[in-house]
């Protein structure tokens, strides 16, 4: 009984996982901060298609996780970077094994 407990709990995580990353755009979102911290406009030029309403809604998805962490830099002129947590960065490397997969096979 117990097993079936921890298995049930397991598939609910993974569940909710893929929920989160399925959402279109999201991996590519993370993918784009994994190297650097980048403003909205560097974000949003890495990924052409993405309209800037969906990203802003994305990054608010991403920030509610846990996986993105939104800095604003009070320099003249004021600036707002995103980045990656531990959480999003270990999430990106995740998916890089995915993108591995997919330019190997696709």
């Amino acid at each position: 009984m117990v097993d079936k407990v921890v298995q049930e709990r397991e598939c609910s995580k993974v569940e909710e996982l893929y929920h989160m990353i399925g959402k279109k755009w999201m991996g590519l979102i993370v993918h784009t901060l994994m190297e650097e911290p980048k403003r909205f406009s560097e974000i949003h030029a890495s990924i052409p298609d993405l309209s800037k309403r969906m990203l802003n809604e994305r990054i608010k998805e991403l920030e509610d996780c846990g996986l993105v962490l939104r800095n604003v830099i009070t320099d003249r002129p004021v600036r707002t970077e995103y980045s990656l947590t531990k959480k999003g960065h270990e999430l990106g490397k995740a998916l890089k094994t995915v993108e591995d997969w997919a330019n190997n096979w696709l």
